[in-house]
């Protein structure tokens, strides 16, 4: 099973950055963000630390159901801290293990302190998929006796 670092090599290959908002700014900036990326969630980085996650899903059940306003609300109000990190050596499916019994759907990669990388779920369900499809193909190559 491939590693962390290898899927980030990947991501960084599809031209996939990771993207980050300081935990002071407005959630408004946040959504802008996210928007302007395409993606679902931004890592919160304050003084070069991983301090939290905020999603879609957070400015939805933290924001808009509890009628508060974008604009004058900061992401350190609504972003999911402490946040679970991983470091690029472990494998994928060790990330999907924790992934899925800490229930969280982002994990940020950290190395020497940094954040390197944000993998999703997605991420991680994709790469399991094509080695499976790959485990599938030599074991059918194997069985023909090819």
């Amino acid at each position: 099973m491939k590693t962390v670092a290898q899927l980030l090599k990947l991501k960084v290959m599809q031209n996939q950055k990771v993207h980050s908002i300081n935990p002071c700014e407005m959630v408004l900036d946040a959504l802008k963000l996210m928007a302007d990326k395409n993606i679902g969630a931004l890592a919160v980085v304050e003084n070069g630390q991983v301090v939290g996650i905020v999603s879609e899903r957070d400015y939805a059940r933290k924001v808009v159901l509890k009628g508060r306003s974008s604009v004058g609300t900061p992401v350190r109000d609504i972003m999911n801290s402490p946040v679970i990190t991983v470091s690029a050596n472990l494998c994928v499916e060790h990330c999907m293990t924790i992934m899925t019994e800490s229930h969280l759907r982002h994990l940020p990669v950290v190395e020497d302190g940094e954040l390197i990388g944000l993998l999703s779920i997605g991420d991680l369900v994709k790469e399991a998929s094509v080695e499976q499809a790959e485990l599938i193909r030599q074991l059918e190559h194997y069985i023909r006796g090819h």
